[in-house]
């Protein structure tokens, strides 16, 4: 699958988890939704992705890891916040550059309406 097919498929399932569950709950209940709905379609799916921070010749274990990363190509980042902020972008535009991946999905299930909580985030993808 392409990137931007794992994210149609990303989509769907996060519209049917937010329509069954709604706004409100905390990140690691959507994201383990979506890792199981994930799951369930056959694509694989890694959640809490150690994410090393590589500078000079050093491998730096900070802590980073990511939500979840599908298809081995699209980096997921999960929250549950009332507005997302700047940063968020940018620490999703970092997680794609430290990891080498494409595109990523900033996904806000704390919205009235999914469609209003997810943002693309790319790095050098050939749309």
């Amino acid at each position: 699958m392409t990137e931007n097919e794992i994210a149609k498929l990303v989509v769907d399932l996060a519209l049917k988890i937010h329509k069954k569950l709604g706004p409100g709950l905390l990140e690691s209940v959507y994201e383990e939704c979506l890792f199981y709905e994930l799951t369930k379609s056959g694509i694989k799916v890694e959640k809490q992705v150690v994410l090393p921070v590589i500078y000079d010749s050093i491998r730096i274990e900070a802590g980073y890891r990511i939500d979840l990363k599908v298809g081995e190509k699209v980096i997921i980042e999960i929250k549950a916040v009332d507005s997302v902020h700047a940063i968020h972008y940018s620490q999703l535009l970092t997680y794609l550059k430290l990891s080498g991946c494409k595109l990523g999905l900033l996904i806000n299930f704390n919205v009235p309406q999914i469609k209003f909580g997810i943002k693309r985030v790319v790095n050098n993808l050939d749309e």
